[in-house]
């Protein structure tokens, strides 16, 4: 029986990052076709549908009753991106990158701020919907200033023909069913594997899931500095965090509370805050060295042997 729910958790969260990679290769089509600069579509576009699995996840979690699937699988998605995302980019590109200007003036101080708010109203245990507002009130700010922004930006340059509407709108319709299909069999098998092993569905969502639906952001970050752009790369990691912190608890608590406790309150959430901070100060220098990298892969696999009990 167990196995049964394994092999579907499995399939199922296979299905759901396909989905969400095509839906992502769309969204870049889209941000071409709008002549969006390639840091805005990074940050911006590309962030947010790599974001569309926990997005999609949690409002599914909530309404079938498994409101706290969702406090871990945003919180370990985030620790998953600054920790395991950057240090393995850090690390693949073989040299420093160098960040611009612009990340220590606004993007990373959303990063931080929004890890901040976030922390403060589920400290308590309970996100409610007014609270979710706030959350998307901050993100719709962010927006407005990055397309705003984003246009002043020094010319970037653009390889390949951007794709039809025609054929962006037909990738995403498609691929939009596949990330619904493949988070609502996720979240059955994973509540069906903590049941029989008799782990909170939270630790789960903390560990296994969140490094699940993390892998789209591995594999654009991979293909960015694979082609040069290793600061499209960093840009996606910011933006996926913000999103997932702001717009994600901000949707889902429309659908009922968000709760949140043990290990998630104690342990993961005030690492979650402690990785944007690191990540914060470690940027000020405007540059992430491969030896930074390093120390942040250190961390995520520690972070994890920790809350998974292992250690």
């Amino acid at each position: 029986m167990l196995i049964n729910w394994i092999l579907l958790f499995v399939g199922s969260l296979a299905i759901l990052l396909v989905a969400a990679r095509f839906f992502t290769n769309a969204a870049e089509g889209a941000g071409q076709l709008l002549k969006l600069p390639p840091f805005v579509t990074g940050i911006f576009i590309v962030g947010i549908g790599t974001s569309l699995p926990e997005l999609v996840t949690a409002l599914l979690s909530i309404s079938s009753g498994h409101a706290e699937i969702v406090a871990g699988n945003l919180i370990g998605a985030n620790i998953s991106n600054i920790f395991l995302i950057v240090g393995f980019t850090a690390l693949l590109n073989r040299k420093t990158i160098d960040l611009g200007k612009r990340y220590l003036m606004i993007d990373l101080h959303y990063l931080l701020g929004s890890a901040l708010v976030f922390f403060l109203f589920l400290q308590d245990g309970l996100l409610t919907w007014q609270e979710g507002a706030f959350l998307i009130v901050i993100f719709l700010i962010y927006s407005l200033y990055l397309l705003k922004a984003g246009n002043e930006d020094e010319p970037e340059e653009t390889t390949g023909t951007p794709p039809s509407w025609g054929k962006v709108l037909l990738i995403l319709g498609l691929a939009g069913t596949g990330i619904y299909f493949g988070a609502d069999y996720t979240v059955l098998s994973i509540t069906k594997i903590a049941e029989i092993l008799e782990i909170p569905p939270s630790i789960i969502a903390l560990t296994v899931l969140s490094l699940g639906t993390t892998l789209p952001e591995l594999a654009v970050n991979y293909f960015s500095v694979k082609q040069g752009k290793a600061s499209l790369a960093i840009g996606n990691v910011m933006g996926s965090c913000i999103f997932n912190v702001l717009v994600i608890p901000g949707v889902a608590s429309w659908a009922g509370n968000l709760t949140a406790g043990g290990q998630i309150l104690s342990l993961a959430l005030p690492i979650l805050l402690a990785a944007s901070a690191f990540f914060y100060l470690l940027a000020q220098d405007k540059r992430i060295s491969t030896w930074e990298g390093a120390l942040f892969l250190v961390l995520y696999f520690i972070v994890m042997f920790k809350t998974s009990g292992l250690i």
